[in-house]
């Protein structure tokens, strides 16, 4: 069967160096038959900036979060998918803020019992991936954590593609190699059979 691979690309720039790398890991994932949908979440919109902490996705039996606003499809195409990447630039050692909407939107994709001391999400046994690049070559370690440890916890298969020293938005076009890694990485994705952690 076809993966479905949702990227969800974080960058606020429509042709900058994330939007490259999203391509071609794309027409990598692509050549392999697989099912690849790019959202760019910069240009959602929201009824708030993030996560509110209303927990009212805890008391509902559905995962999903009770937020009417274009979040609400982008989390449950995660929870079709055998595939989630996210692509981000490096802004101050961390993920875009767009990015990052998203990704504290995400929990209510889970459903934590405090008492028993358990979580049940259905994202358990996907592919977790980040794109990411970065100016220069500093920081990336940083950026990388903090996906790696949510593929962890979560029980989803992680991998990288991690672009050091990409430059300024565009260079990326110049930059001998880059786009043979990204494809392949893309190709790499789609073939491979992972199983639950």
């Amino acid at each position: 069967m076809p993966k479905k691979i949702l990227v969800l690309s974080g960058s606020p720039k429509r042709d900058g160096n994330t939007a490259m790398l999203v391509e071609w890991f794309a027409e990598g994932a692509s050549s392999k038959k697989a099912r690849v949908e790019v959202i760019s979440v910069a240009f959602l919109k929201y009824k708030f900036p993030g996560c509110t902490s209303c927990r009212a996705c805890q008391k509902t039996e559905e995962y999903g979060c009770v937020i009417e606003d274009d979040a609400r499809p982008v989390l449950k195409k995660m929870i079709e998918s055998d595939v989630i990447a996210m692509a981000t630039p490096l802004y101050f050692f961390a993920a875009s803020a767009q990015l990052k909407v998203i990704i504290d939107r995400m929990f209510s994709l889970y459903k934590w019992d405090n008492d028993a001391g358990t979580m049940e999400t259905p994202l358990k046994g996907k592919t977790f991936a980040l794109i990411a690049s970065a100016y220069e070559d500093v920081g990336m370690d940083a950026l990388e954590r903090p996906f790696a440890l949510t593929a962890e916890y979560t029980g989803m298969r992680f991998e990288s593609l991690l672009v050091l020293n990409a430059g300024v938005s565009g260079d990326l076009r110049k930059k001998e190699g880059v786009r043979e890694q990204a494809v392949a990485f893309g190709v790499k994705i789609a073939s491979a059979e992972f199983t639950s952690p």
